[in-house]
This record gives C-alpha cells, sequence and structure tokens, in this order.
C-alpha cells in the first residue's frame, strides 16, 4: 500500500492505495500549525481507524504548495511511517512536460492534476480545479503542459465579501433555489456561485476559441467542483479523486528510482 498526500492551502488530503484501488481518504487542516509528533500520531490513527496498520504502507509520496508544513510533515512520515516519502517537484518524473515561460512558477498539485488527466482520459485536456484557487491549466494531445488560469476559488471570494463589507455575514457555500435571490445570504450566494459558473463557462469557451480545440475534453475536481459541474454543459468530467490518483501515477513512475 501506498500513502499518497496533497497539501493544499486549506487542508491536507491522505489516500491510501493498494494497487490502483483507492482504500481509505482523511483530511486534516494544514493552516493549523503541528508538530511532526502531533501529525504522525494523528496519520497513525486515521489509519488505524480505516483498518491500515503502518506496516502496510510500503511507500509515499507529497506534493505541496505549503513550504512551512513540509519540515514536520516529513519528519512524521519517516518517524511514524517508517518511509521516507517522495516529494514532488523538480527531478521527479511525471510524463508530463511543462512547455510554459518558467516551468518552475507551476504549483506541484497542478502537475498532479494534470498528470492524472492526461493518464486517465488523454489530451488535449484542460483540468480544472476548485480549490482555494480556481485553476484551469491545459494539457496538449502530446502530454505537454501549456498554459494556465488562476482565479480566485469560491471561498476566496466568499471571505472577501464578509471581511471587506460590515454588514455582509458569513455564509454556507451552497447553490440558492434561484438567482433572483430577495434576502442577504441567498444574493451572496447567487452571486458566488452563478459567478463562479459564468466565470468557468467563459474561460473554458475563450480556451476552446484560441487553441482551436473545440472538442477538448474539459475535467473538473476540487471541493466544490461538483457544485460548479453539476449546474454547466462546459464540463465533461468530474473527478473527486483526480489529485490523489495523479500521486499514485507518479510514484508509480519513480518507484524503480526508489
Amino acid at each position: 500500500m501506498i500513502l499518497v498526500l496533497d497539501v493544499g492551502n486549506t487542508n491536507i488530503t491522505f489516500g491510501v492505495y493498494k494497487g490502483e484501488q483507492l482504500c481509505a481518504t482523511f483530511r486534516m487542516m494544514s493552516k493549523t500549525p503541528h508538530t511532526s509528533d502531533e501529525y504522525g500520531v494523528q496519520i497513525v490513527d486515521m489509519l488505524e481507524r480505516n483498518e491500515i496498520g503502518r506496516e502496510q504502507i510500503t511507500g509515499a509520496i507529497i506534493a505541496s504548495v505549503v513550504p512551512n508544513v513540509m519540515h514536520a510533515l516529513v519528519g512524521a512520515v519517516v518517524k511514524y511511517i517508517k518511509m521516507t516519502p517522495l516529494i514532488v517537484g523538480p527531478g521527479v518524473k511525471t510524463g508530463i512536460r511543462v512547455i510554459t515561460a518558467n516551468p518552475y512558477e507551476i504549483g506541484s498539485d497542478r502537475i498532479v492534476d494534470a498528470v492524472a488527466a492526461y493518464e486517465k482520459y488523454g489530451g488535449p485536456v484542460l483540468v480544472l480545479d476548485f480549490g482555494t484557487a480556481t485553476t484551469y491549466d491545459y494539457v496538449t494531445k502530446d502530454g505537454c503542459f501549456a498554459a494556465g488560469i488562476t482565479a480566485p476559488g469560491i471561498r476566496i471570494s466568499a471571505k472577501a465579501l464578509w471581511e471587506g463589507a460590515a454588514k455582509l455575514p458569513e455564509i454556507e457555500i451552497m447553490k440558492p433555489k434561484s438567482i433572483l435571490a430577495q434576502e442577504t445570504i441567498s444574493s451572496m450566494q447567487a452571486g458566488l456561485v452563478y459567478g463562479q459558473i459564468g466565470q468557468t463557462e467563459y474561460i473554458v469557451r475563450q480556451v476552446k476559441k484560441e487553441t482551436g480545440l473545440e472538442d477538448m475534453k474539459v475535467v473538473a475536481t476540487g471541493g466544490l467542483g461538483r457544485i460548479i459541474s453539476d449546474e454547466t454543459d462546459v464540463i465533461d468530467i468530474y473527478d473527486s479523486t483526480l489529485t490523489l490518483d495523479g500521486l499514485r501515477i507518479i510514484y508509480a513512475k519513480n518507484k524503480k528510482q526508489l
């Protein structure tokens, strides 16, 4: 079994794979600082709650966009899982060639998503990740990461509303019954969700127009991606485990070198 860790700006998502089968997933917040021992105890506890013993883990891989948690997190995996994890970054074989102006600027999470989408669905493919930021990444037919668009995520937009306007409350992000809102909460929900749908549809169509690839496959993932994908026909596939699958695929590509 291998342990995969996706360290995002809001959460750390863990997955355990037996071959290509995802056996368990669990999460913890990445914004709360922890020591390596605290991470280690929580990881072992969550593995045991899923009836997985630490001795069953034979490999580990981490992709992170939060550098300041890495020392403690890697230390936890080494100390408690007895495994030195593979860190997604320069020198790691992915099967994707980054041809943007500065390849080192591309976050490891975006590379992982691109790998998974290309391996699972083929290219050309546009990969959408509805996380802290909403990202749109174009992978060519021959597996090149060619372009990326970055926009504020729904939660960032929501936070800006209730922190920047004194009379607007903190709300649950969900699609209201109608865009014709008649009170504050549903008016905010309408603006956030329908605004994200509109942004998504415009960006996808513009990417297809500028690339000339009208039949390009569009794959979405991320916590709030389901809300958006259910409301628009520009998204072909919603894949909730895309990032975890990408980590598994990258680990397999590098296994012989470990």
